[in-house]
This record gives structure tokens, C-alpha cells and sequence, in this order.
């Protein structure tokens, strides 16, 4: 290797380690590893393993020749993501975690008998694939502890024929290997952070509404659609990750309601009426006055979420677009979870009534773009309607 193709090598290497450093999000961050990893080595697919107590999970794979892992996926793809194999010495990512050592193989139907570990061709005989070079690498943090595998197949040359993994390139990849393991410490840790914080805002929320008898469901169900609308509607994902984190505040201002207002199983009286629609008011003096953006938001949503499209909402009267699109997009959300759940005052209504309620609504008091962003992640709205049910 010359100087030249030293430093090219290091210059890539310095890239790869700002690019999974600059992703936190843990899936996307998995599939980067193995991209970068296959790009660098020139390898035709790539699988990365992670380590779950004794197990070891595959968590990613790509396959160039057979558009496995690389865009939009046919839905008769062959996979084995998400299964686990026992960390032994029984396959190749086991023995490599159990170890520590790297495993570089010219070709892996020619392994002998006697050897610590063997190769599984189940992919290969399902898929019709020729699994044959392989480099195989154990992912080190900075306490050494193995987090999980990384796996290469198939290095090719610049004529596209499968050669072997060069030696050179083992030190390189665990190089590779160390910097994900770090980035996916630092992802863990930023999940687990965000899910604390979550946490929180759910039972903070859960204090502020408890009188009114919703419960932790409610604010799951439409947190998680408002996100999932966010998503259709084409915001970016850090806004829509703001909208799941806001939308649960979206009454904290029922804290000023009174109890006797509050609780009424009657319906209420016009004076009453417009005592419980000062809560949006209430909501937003609580949240205002932050620095914080997601705070901001929330108050944002607290303040305009009972504001209607064609401008008969309150408390302010906004039409159309004057409206925030985060409260926009919460008043579909709220209003869903509201008619899908049982009050008091009424029963859970059914599905099909709900979409027909909702559609009159539609450019009355629902935003029309932000109506046909629920529509397109209806699929998913209902996965969370059914995972959260009262």
C-alpha cells in the first residue's frame, strides 16, 4: 500500500467515524455501520449481530446482488432479521462474541470439519446466494465489553469478481467495528434518556388530567397518533419526535379547571362551558416563558388544539393555516381518541361511525392535508389503537 492510498484509507476511515457518530437514532444508526463497513471493503452484503444477554440478535442485513437491506423492500425478500442464535462456538458471529477473535475466511463452504465453528448455509440454500469470502469482527467499546458482530461477505474487485478479504483490512474494520460500538453506546444511552423523558411528561400529564378520569392509555393513543400524523403529513422526523413528546401537555390546563366543572357528568351549562375552555388558555400561561423548544411546542399545542379549520375553534378564533400545524395535527388526534374511548357521558362509538364523523369534519374543523396524513398512516394509528386499548 503506497502513501497515497494510506492516507485515502485514513481519510475514509475519519468519515465513517463522524458519520455514526453524528446518527442517534439506533436502527438507522445499525444499518450506517454496515453500509459504511460494506463500502469500505468493497463487500457485496453485510449483516451486523447485537448482543442481548446471552444471545446474540441479527439486527441488520444487506445484500447487493439480491436488493436485500439497500431501498424499498418486496415483501417476499428473504431475511433472518430479528432472529437470535446462542452466543457459541457453534457459529461463526457466536464464536467470534464468545471470543473476541476476528474470523477472515477465503471461502466458507471450505472450512474443515475439525474446526471451533462452522458456517450455516440456510441463507444460501434458501436464497440461491454463494456465500464466500467472510470477515468477521467483534464490536469493542471503550471498556473492551463486545456489544455485538460484525459481519462482511463477499469482497469484490474493481472487475466485480469475489477475491478474498485482504489481511490489511482486518485492523482496519476493527477499527470500523470499535467507533460503532461507541455509537451505539451513545445511541443506547440517548434512547434511554428519551424514554425517561417521556416518561416523565406522561406522568406529569398523567397529575394534571387524573381528575378528569382520562388515563396514561389516552395520552399514549393520541401522543403516538399525533406523531404518526406528523410523520404523514412530511414534517421531519425531529419535529415529528417533538410532536410525540408535546402532545401529551396538550391539557395540562384542565390543572385550573374546578372539580365541580370538571367532573359534571351533565352536560354543561354555557357559563360552564366557557369556564372548561379556559383550560387551553391556563395550558399555555403554565408552559410559556421556556427556553425550551419542546416546551415551547407544548404550549403551542396546549393553546390552539380545540381551534377548528374553518375558524369556529376557540380560544382564539384562528382559521386555516394561521392555525400552528402542531395544533392542527393534535385536534385530529384528540379528537379520534376522544370518540374511539369510553366516557362518562358516552360509549366508545365504533371505528367505522368514527372515520364518518371524522370525514363530515373534514375542512370544517380538520385541516384537509393534515385529515389525509391520518388517512395514510390509518394502518399504523390502528396498531397503536389496539396496543392501547382501555
Amino acid at each position: 500500500m503506497n502513501e497515497q492510498e494510506l492516507q485515502d484509507q485514513v481519510g475514509h476511515l475519519t468519515k465513517i467515524g463522524i458519520a455514526l457518530t453524528s446518527e442517534h437514532d439506533l436502527d438507522r444508526l445499525l444499518e450506517l455501520i454496515v453500509l459504511e463497513a460494506r463500502d469500505f471493503t468493497k463487500a457485496d452484503a453485510g449483516s451486523l449481530y447485537i448482543r442481548e444477554g446471552d444471545r446474540l440478535r441479527f439486527a441488520v442485513g444487506q445484500n447487493k446482488s439480491l436488493n436485500i437491506g439497500i431501498g424499498p423492500q418486496p415483501p417476499d425478500a428473504p431475511t433472518f432479521r430479528n432472529m437470535y442464535i446462542p452466543i457459541s462456538r457453534k457459529s461463526l458471529a457466536g464464536y467470534v462474541c464468545e471470543t473476541g477473535e476476528t474470523i477472515n475466511l477465503e471461502d466458507a463452504y471450505t472450512i474443515a470439519e475439525d474446526s471451533p465453528f462452522q458456517f450455516n448455509r440456510a441463507f444460501d440454500e434458501k436464497s440461491g446466494y454463494r456465500t464466500q469470502s467472510m470477515l468477521l469482527v467483534p464490536m469493542r467499546n471503550q471498556k473492551q465489553k463486545i456489544l455485538g458482530v460484525l459481519q462482511l461477505i463477499n469482497s469484490t474487485s474493481k472487475e466485480g469478481k469475489v477475491i478474498p478479504f485482504a489481511e490489511s483490512m482486518e485492523h482496519l474494520v476493527t477499527c470500523i467495528a470499535s467507533q460503532a460500538a461507541c455509537a451505539i453506546d451513545n445511541a443506547q444511552l440517548t434512547s434511554a434518556i428519551k424514554e425517561a423523558h417521556l416518561d416523565t411528561i406522561y406522568r406529569l400529564a398523567i397529575a394534571a388530567e387524573y381528575r378528569d378520569e382520562d388515563t396514561a392509555l389516552h395520552l399514549k393513543r393520541m401522543s403516538n397518533y399525533s406523531a404518526i400524523i406528523a410523520r404523514h403529513y412530511g414534517l421531519p422526523e425531529d419535529r415529528c419526535e417533538i410532536v410525540l413528546y408535546a402532545s401529551p401537555m396538550h391539557d395540562v390546563g384542565k390543572l385550573g379547571i374546578p372539580d365541580a366543572i370538571l367532573l359534571k357528568p351533565g352536560r354543561l351549562t354555557s357559563i360552564e362551558r366557557e369556564i372548561m375552555q379556559t383550560h387551553t388558555s391556563i395550558g399555555a400561561k403554565i408552559l410559556s416563558g421556556s427556553q425550551s423548544e419542546l416546551l415551547e411546542i407544548s404550549r403551542i399545542i396546549a393553546l390552539t388544539h380545540h381551534e377548528k379549520f374553518d375558524g369556529n375553534g376557540y380560544p382564539l378564533g384562528l382559521a386555516g393555516e394561521d392555525i400552528p400545524i402542531e395544533g392542527r395535527i393534535v385536534a385530529l388526534a384528540d379528537v379520534f381518541d376522544a370518540l374511539t374511548s369510553r366516557r362518562c357521558y358516552k360509549p366508545a362509538y365504533e371505528l367505522e361511525k368514527v372515520m364518518a364523523m371524522l370525514n363530515s369534519d373534514r375542512g370544517k374543523h380538520f385541516d384537509p392535508g393534515v385529515f389525509d396524513a391520518f388517512d395514510r398512516g390509518y394502518d399504523e394509528i390502528l396498531e397503536i389503537y389496539n396496543r392501547y386499548r382501555e
